[in-house]
């Protein structure tokens, strides 16, 4: 997708792919919208994006893993595959998690790595 599809459309502001919110719409190379994020799946360990889990159009679950995640703005994120690659993603594997931070753990705790709860 060229950079004038996205000006086309109102996107918001390019953020943080861990600030993505839930719902954002996801967009393939071909300017066709595949579907909506259901959550962004981060390595804390490594701070890169690991992918995004979406549901399509159809309301199929799939990830999509993070070097085919382009950009990401307020209201959409890119890919840098087309929507035909997207339908052969399947659902998310069952791995090691997604962590958010915890609240409740304190100071001491996050000094000790008790910062972070897994979802």
């Amino acid at each position: 997708m060229s950079d004038q599809g996205k000006s086309e459309r109102d996107v918001g502001h390019a953020i943080h792919y861990s600030a993505v919110p839930e719902g954002t719409a996801v967009y393939a190379t071909d300017d066709v919208e595949v579907g909506r994020v259901e959550q962004v799946v981060d390595n804390y360990r490594e701070h890169i994006l690991d992918g995004i889990v979406i549901t399509d159009t159809e309301g199929v679950v799939r990830f999509v893993d993070g070097p085919e995640v382009t950009r990401t703005f307020e209201r959409a994120v890119f890919l840098s595959i087309s929507a035909e690659e997207v339908a052969e993603h399947g659902p998310p594997e069952d791995g090691p998690g997604v962590f958010s931070p915890g609240r409740a753990a304190g100071r001491l705790g996050k000094l000790f790595g008790g910062g972070w709860k897994k979802r």
